[in-house]
């Protein structure tokens, strides 16, 4: 990818990243329902034509983009690496994931108020991770095979959320300031393994 490439690519992740900050603070501050797509855009410095560029509705603009995983670490995933275990591996394609987001701790902690604050956000939220639960179930039967079964590999994927469920809670404790969420996965992982060792 050409220098200027990376700059698009970096400038449209982070014009995405604004108008999704911007649409949850005006949640935040108006409820769902208070605020319109032109105060939206004003807020977020673009114009309406570039907010509906980037999401196709209020709900998606305040939801924000789904998490990508580049295309090298799925292929890598399902051959089975990185490290040849699959909780680890599993593991390791959520810590990109969670690395790569751009939120401040004062924005997720917006984030999750909203969320649960307003019933369609929280099953919209919740309809979006059932979507990636099913996806990323099937990349572990097409790693593991058939025999593996899709109850278990959602039953993994539900582990791995109340993992990243617990982190998010970490880091946005008053006596963790300073913790990244991908250490605080780590961190959660490993106490859950001390735990089921017992």
């Amino acid at each position: 990818m050409t220098e200027s490439a990376n700059s698009l690519t970096v400038r449209k992740v982070t014009t995405a990243h604004r108008i999704t900050v911007c649409a949850q603070q005006l949640t935040d501050q108006h409820g769902f329902d208070g605020f319109t797509m032109d105060e939206l855009a004003e807020a977020a410095g673009v114009s309406r034509r570039t907010v509906f560029n980037y999401f196709p509705g209020k709900l998606d603009a305040v939801l924000g983009n789904k998490p990508e995983v580049r295309d090298d670490l799925l292929t890598e995933f399902t051959r089975g690496g990185p490290e040849g275990n699959l909780i680890d591996d599993l593991c390791s394609i959520l810590v990109h994931m969670v690395s790569t987001k751009e939120f401040t701790r004062a924005e997720a902690e917006v984030a999750r108020r909203i969320v649960k604050a307003d019933p369609r956000l929280m099953a919209a939220a919740h309809e979006r991770f059932e979507g990636l639960a099913e996806e990323f179930a099937a990349l572990i039967v097409r790693r593991e095979g058939e025999a593996f079964g899709n109850r278990r590999a959602r039953l993994l994927i539900s582990m791995v959320a109340c993992l990243y469920g617990v982190a998010l809670n970490d880091v946005l404790d008053a006596d963790n300031p300073g913790l990244e969420l991908d250490v605080a996965f780590v961190e959660a992982l490993s106490t859950l393994r001390d735990l089921l060792s017992r």
